[in-house]
Parts: structure tokens; sequence; C-alpha cells
């Protein structure tokens, strides 16, 4: 995950702060306050319909979890329920794990922070990554409950994890998968159930997330809740070829053989061996001593 990707906003602190609410994200997101010697030029009703307009567009502004799968590269995470994420069963163990984590929690869930929290533009940046740190261990669970291979299985319908890069998979959807459980040991992989194979992702932006957010079960569980998308093996398999020839398998190995044995020794031939001719004797021709055989 990177550190502090996508800050939406910084806590201001007080008036001085030009305005800002003091919420998880800057007044501007918000629609901000307004100026406090602003020169009131409209009528009482004029002024209310326009605190229904604001009001309209704080309910329409997306939520922390919209906004965080909304980000580049993040089409790999699914929305998380926040009615899963209210269950405090469901986040047992995480709170040693993640540093700030009731603060976290709350920027999760969009909870207004206490009154007397006053974050500065650094402390504000490492929340934001505490907040993604969290949101990522808490989708890692949810996407191995039937609620989330059910959300994820309509991104995988949509090919929206990927294509697996091999010729012979035909552009086969893939699924993310961890190499660990553990946080900070790798970073995330897309997994083919054509070939079974791994790879890394084609967006660089995918290929620092880590792969403990997705997990090493949630692939293989979700082809075995919904089977019918488990796609037939691929059993083709590339067979090189020299003008039309398929090679034979110790073509690369006489050659090995031959580079090792120096220039001058032919293919086949262990290195020190004296060479001989066609006729089976050394090559120098007679009176030359081989292998301990005596001059003629």
């Amino acid at each position: 995950m990177r550190s502090g990707a996508g800050v939406r906003g910084t806590i201001g602190s007080g008036p001085a702060a030009g305005g800002m609410d003091n919420g998880w994200r800057g007044g501007g997101l918000r629609g901000g306050a307004a100026p406090a010697e602003a020169v009131d030029l409209v009528s009482e009703s004029d002024s209310e319909d326009s605190e229904g307009v604001s009001g309209s567009d704080q309910e329409d502004e997306p939520s922390w979890i919209q906004w965080f799968c909304s980000l580049r590269g993040n089409e790999l995470f699914c929305e998380v329920d926040e009615d899963y994420i209210e269950d405090d069963f469901n986040l047992s163990g995480l709170s040693s794990q993640v540093p700030y984590y009731d603060y976290a929690l709350d920027m999760i869930l969009d909870n207004d922070p206490p009154h007397d929290v006053l974050l500065t533009d650094q402390q504000h940046e490492l929340l934001e990554s505490a907040a993604e740190m969290l949101y990522g261990l808490i989708h890692a669970r949810y996407i191995v409950t039937a609620r989330g291979l059910s959300a994820m299985l309509e991104k995988l319908k949509n090919a929206e994890f990927g294509r697996c890069p091999r010729c012979s998979c035909e552009d086969q959807p893939c699924l993310p998968v961890g190499s660990s459980d553990v946080p900070g040991q790798s970073t995330v992989k897309i997994f083919c159930p054509k070939c079974d194979d791994i790879f890394h992702p084609r967006s660089e932006y995918q290929s620092s997330i880590d792969g403990a957010y997705f997990g090493t079960t949630f692939p293989h569980l979700l082809l075995m809740t919904y089977p019918s998308y488990r796609p037939p093996k691929n059993s083709r398999q590339y067979v090189p070829r020299v003008f039309g020839f398929k090679l034979h398998p110790s073509a690369y190995g006489n050659r090995e053989t031959h580079t090792a044995g120096g220039s001058g020794a032919r293919p086949g031939t262990a290195p020190g061996a004296a060479e001989v001719d066609a006729t089976g004797l050394p090559v120098g021709g007679v009176g030359t001593a081989q292998d301990g055989v005596p001059a003629q």
C-alpha cells in the first residue's frame, strides 16, 4: 500500500485554519464553512434554499470507502459493507497490528473526530496511511465471506482484475492473490485459474499493494464456491522449432557441452578428452601419443 497515497485533506486547528471544519477531511471537500464576516445579501428564504442545496451536496459526497476504492490502482478492492466493519468480532486482533487504530476506524466509517483532536498535516498523512492498512486487513477477511465472495465475483465477471498474459490462456480473467497472509511480506499477484500460475499486475499502481490485503485463500475459495467459473485447464504448451523441426531435448545440452569444452572440442566430447577422427585415430595423425597409447 502506498504510504499516504491519495490524502484527501488535512485537519485545521480552529479559526486559524482558514474556515476548515474539524473533520477527518478538509472543509473544502465537505463544502467548507462560510466566511466569518460574510455580508448577508440574500433574503431569509433564499438562505434556507441555499442551506438545502449545501446539505444535498454533502449527502452526495462519496464515503471514505467509496473514495478509497475509486482511487487509481485500487480496482482490485471491493467495497466492504459498513455493518461488517462495525461488528467488533470481525475486527478481532487488528488493533495490535494497525497504529492509530481507533482514529483509523473512525476515518473509514466517516465518524467525526473528537472536538479536542487537532492533527498536523504530517499526522493526518500517517492517519490516512493507517486507515488504508486497516481497510486492507478488513478487506482480506471480508472477501472470504459469502457477501465478499459475491462482490468479488461480479468484478471477476467484468475482468476488473486483469487477464492472463499467456497466449495459450486466451485472455482468461484472473483473480488477485497474496503470497503471504502476513502484512509487509510480499505484494499482490494475479492468479490465472486456467494455467494455475501467478503474475505481477500490469499496472504499476497495483504492484505496490500488499498481498496480505487479499490473502492466500481467496481465489481458490471463490472457485470452489462457484465451480462453474473455473475454466478447463490449459493443456497446450509452446513447442520450439528450428526450420520447422522440433528441437530434441539434448539440443541445448550439446551446445553447452561444446562451449564448456572449448572452441576446438566437438559436440559431445568431454572436457580434456582426446579428439579422434572418423576412423577412431587421434586427431593429429600417426606418431602422436594420446591417452597413454605409444606412438606408432
